[in-house]
């Protein structure tokens, strides 16, 4: 009888105890991948409810102050009542006195001054605010625009990146105000963080920015603090590095000098780097409000800038930059 390699007597059973093993490594790889598979689809599972629960209890603390917010202005609107006084201890840095307004061209002086509230000189709190706060002690603002109706905070740069504007934990954060902001008086450059929600929560809409069409449906923003009423039109959306000597650093903080030049000349530079051309007049005694947000990766931003309607300006009276 011939000899075939592949029938060579095994008296032993090594082949049969290799092919036996080989089967039960096999069987415990597939194993080990079907258990691996299962505890990650369980644990996205997991993830997402947890996510769907936070964004429902995120809206749902918006909704309550949002109560809160409208039947504070229905009463506004129809009665006259006295405002108490209140001092916001969490965004005050130190005691600035009320100053003059910005002096007249014919006695220019480059530095910017403080300015106090025009309509509110005393820093009296509205009744909606103080209503406001015994819901959330660190709100000292309300922001709407678009789908956009939120509570603005400020405490610091990181308590609000995973709390509601009430306090409780959730990775939704809140909208809240840079804690070097001093609303003492009249601040030059407003500037307020919110995340990039996938869901359009919080700042989660600030790239619809990025599209023409939006950017002029939607250019009027509402701003309200503890201290007055502001509405803000959008003359510039950008993407920016905070990281210095990258090619698309910007210093943000340049807008918050007291140089009129300086502000001047960084206003210029926002202009040029935004992605859609606007055409809105913009000063540097203008007040200007920052809406930033993430982009995908740690160091980008999204900024949208819009600034203050000027006295006697409205939504269809806005000034244009006069070209030169």
């Amino acid at each position: 009888m011939p000899y075939y390699p592949g029938n060579k007597p095994d008296p032993s059973g090594e082949k049969q105890r290799k092919t036996a093993a080989a089967v039960k490594r096999n069987r415990l790889l597939r194993l080990s991948a079907a258990v691996l598979l299962f505890l990650l689809v369980l644990y996205g599972a997991i993830r997402l409810s947890l996510y769907q629960s936070e964004l429902n209890d995120s809206k749902k603390t918006a909704a309550e102050l949002r109560q809160i917010q409208n039947q504070e202005e229905i009463k506004a609107e129809s009665a006259d009542y006295p405002v108490p006084k209140e001092t916001v201890t969490a965004a005050a840095v130190s005691s600035v006195p009320a100053a003059a307004p910005i002096p007249s061209p014919d006695t220019f002086s480059d530095r910017l001054a403080a300015v106090a509230y025009p309509d509110n000189p005393e820093r009296r709190v509205s009744e909606r605010f103080l209503e406001l706060r015994k819901k959330g002690k660190y709100i000292i603002g309300w922001l709407s625009f678009d789908e956009v109706d939120e509570a603005v905070c400020q405490k610091d740069n990181t308590y609000f990146l995973n709390h509601d504007a009430i306090g409780k934990r959730n990775s939704n954060g809140a909208i809240f105000l840079d804690s070097g902001v001093s609303l003492m008086t009249r601040p030059y450059t407003l500037c307020l963080y919110g995340h990039n929600m996938k869901s359009g929560n919080m700042f989660g809409r600030l790239r619809k920015y990025k599209e023409s069409e939006y950017f002029y449906k939607h250019r009027m923003i509402s701003f309200d603090s503890i201290y007055e009423d502001g509405q803000y039109a959008v003359f510039a959306v950008m993407e920016m590095e905070t990281v210095p000597g990258t090619a698309r650093w910007y210093d943000l903080w340049s807008l918050a000098t007291d140089s009129y030049t300086k502000r001047e000349e960084a206003i210029r530079t926002l202009e040029k780097r935004s992605l859609i051309s606007g055409v809105l007049d913009v000063r540097a005694d203008d007040q200007i409000l920052l809406l930033v947000t993430c982009l995908d990766g740690n160091t980008e931003r999204l900024v949208v800038a819009a600034r203050r309607l000027r006295d006697n300006e409205t939504a269809n009276t806005l000034t244009l930059r006069q070209e030169q």
